[in-house]
């Protein structure tokens, strides 16, 4: 496949386009959190402990614009947001587990143990 240009970026193979839509540190565990439920901010800022407010915001927002998750906004007070995964996420989704299987396979071969590899 030739290089293309999106957005005035230039790409040179659809791995590189996709893990630009989806990698990072943080798009695939919000992703990975939205699989099976609608959740709120304050429910994912909890799941993912490690991000600062302004990582989750902007992450969320890119996410958001690209089509991966929807956001529905309620009309009360306090505001109340929700975040749900979208088709095009759920299709990201796959490839995560895939990755998460190889991270757990190799945490195995650098003899590290973690508890978390089941729920999370």
């Amino acid at each position: 496949m030739p290089e293309f240009i999106y957005n005035n970026k230039l790409y040179y193979n659809p791995v590189e386009f996709a893990m630009d839509r989806i990698g990072g540190t943080w798009k695939m565990p919000i992703l990975w959190r939205l699989k099976d439920k609608v959740m709120r901010y304050s429910e994912l800022k909890k799941a993912i402990p490690r991000i600062t407010h302004k990582m989750l915001t902007s992450q969320l927002r890119e996410l958001e614009e690209e089509g991966f998750i929807t956001r529905k906004v309620y009309a009360v007070v306090p505001p109340k947001v929700e975040y749900a995964i979208s088709p095009r996420g759920e299709k990201a989704i796959g490839i995560i587990e895939a990755i998460r299987q190889y991270g757990i396979e190799l945490m195995k071969d650098f003899g590290v143990d973690s508890a978390d590899t089941k729920a999370k």
